[in-house]
This record gives structure tokens, sequence and C-alpha cells, in this order.
């Protein structure tokens, strides 16, 4: 016992001394490594500051794309002495109320004496709506009757004029009585519709843009009294309202597409 506290008391000076020369450069590195931290950051806060350009990604470009455009929303009373916003606007939804009538009396899956009314008749005194010289009347859900008893001579023309009409309708003549057969309602007739459907909105956007071409012509005629930015701004306004008439188009030839189809 005697001799291990001996041995003890030899080593334990030994191994402090190797102890504290083991921890002391790890203790010097760390306080060197914390004080280099603080003078560089000393450093950059005295440093000024630098700017820096962060460019857009590929996926952020794609997202901007797709945000809409600042919309453009002048007071039709300012410029009507350059143009009259508020007849623009009536011509364009002239054209809107036009298709709608359309689809109501010729693009219906049934079939109704008022869809015969629009159906134009070449005469030799012009053109005329079928119901200005037929009578037109339903006698069963499958057929309808049109008396031209008080304009005979139009006869041939009446007939060519339904069969031409676009639907699908097949004519039969007993002297001045035409009788119309209501074809029945198959999956290729609800496609026929659709496609005239189409037709007839294709003709709404073609209308559509003349309404918007006159009335860009007549908005270049006062280029020299007015500024170039209200031009552009009214040009602007009036494409605006072009674009919001053609996706109101869209929105109804989807909803008659859905209702024809099923």
């Amino acid at each position: 016992m005697a001799s291990g506290l001996r041995c003890f008391r030899l080593v334990h000076p030994v191994f402090c001394n190797s102890l504290a020369a083991w921890t002391r450069p790890v203790s010097e590195g760390m306080l060197k490594t914390v004080s280099g931290r603080q003078n560089d950051r000393g450093q950059s806060m005295a440093s000024p500051a630098v700017p820096i350009r962060h460019f857009a990604t590929k996926k952020a470009k794609a997202k901007g794309k797709g945000q809409l455009q600042t919309r453009v929303n002048l007071n039709a009373a300012l410029v009507e002495d350059i143009i009259s916003l508020e007849e623009v606007d009536e011509e364009m939804k002239s054209v809107m109320e036009v298709l709608k009538d359309n689809f109501n009396k010729t693009v219906n899956i049934r079939t109704s004496p008022g869809s015969l009314d629009h159906i134009t008749v070449v005469t030799a005194d012009g053109k005329l709506a079928l119901n200005q010289i037929g009578q037109i009347s339903m006698k069963s859900p499958q057929l309808i009757l049109v008396n031209m008893a008080s304009f005979p001579e139009c006869t041939a023309a009446a007939i060519k004029a339904i069969r031409e009409s676009g639907m699908n309708l097949n004519p039969e003549v007993e002297g001045t009585l035409i009788r119309v057969p209501i074809p029945k309602v198959t999956r290729e007739h609800r496609e026929m519709l659709v496609k005239l459907a189409k037709q007839n909105t294709n003709k709404a956007k073609d209308s559509l843009r003349k309404v918007r071409t006159n009335a860009m012509n007549k908005l270049k005629k006062s280029k020299d009294k007015v500024s170039e930015d209200t031009i552009r701004l009214i040009e602007k306004q009036i494409s605006q309202m072009a674009d919001d008439t053609v996706a109101e188009l869209d929105r109804h030839l989807a909803v008659k597409t859905k209702e024809l189809l099923g």
C-alpha cells in the first residue's frame, strides 16, 4: 500500500504536466479560431455592401408568364371625343347575343317550330325569313309542317333552304305543304350539332374581329390630334374588350358542347 502511494506521487506530476501540454494547443487553437471569426466579422461589417444580382430561374420565368397583365379601365366619357367605347361595347355584346339566339334556335337536340324561323329563303323579292312566307306549326313531336299557301311560288326555294340549313333536315312536299320529319337523336346527330355550334362560334368571332378592326381604324384617324400614349391606352382597352368577348364566346360553346354530348 505504501509503495503504491509512493508510485502515485511520482507519476502524478508527470501525468498532470503531460495532460496540460496535450490540452493547451487545443484551447489556444479554439481561442484563435474564435478570435479570427470575431475579427472577420468586424471586417465584414466595416467593408462596404456589394450589390448582389439575383437571376430568375426557368421555373420563376415560367411562373411569370402565367400571370395576368395589368388591365386597362378607361373612363368612356373622357375619350368619347375620340371614340365611343360604349358603342364598341354594344356592338361586341350584340355579337354575343346573336350567337346565344343562334344556339337556342338551331343548335338544339329537340327541334321546335321556332328552330326554322331563322332559315333564310332566297326568293325573287330577295332574301326572306321562312316564317315570313310560310306558316310553321308542330303537328307532332316528330313532325313540323310549313304551309306555303300564301307564297306557293316560293315552295321550292323554301325546301332548298331547309335542306341546306345544316340542321340535318330532309323535308318532303305535298302541294304547298312542306313536311319536315324531325330526326332521331343519335350520337352522330349530336356530333353534327356540336360541329354546327363550332361553326357558328367561328362566325361570331369573325364578326367580332370586324368590330375591333373598325374601331381601330376609327381610332387611327385621331392620331394627329391625340398623344401616342392616349391612343395606345385606347387600343389596349378595345383589344381587352374583344378578348373578354372571345372568352365569353368560348365559354358558351363549351357549355353548349357539354349539353349536346350529354
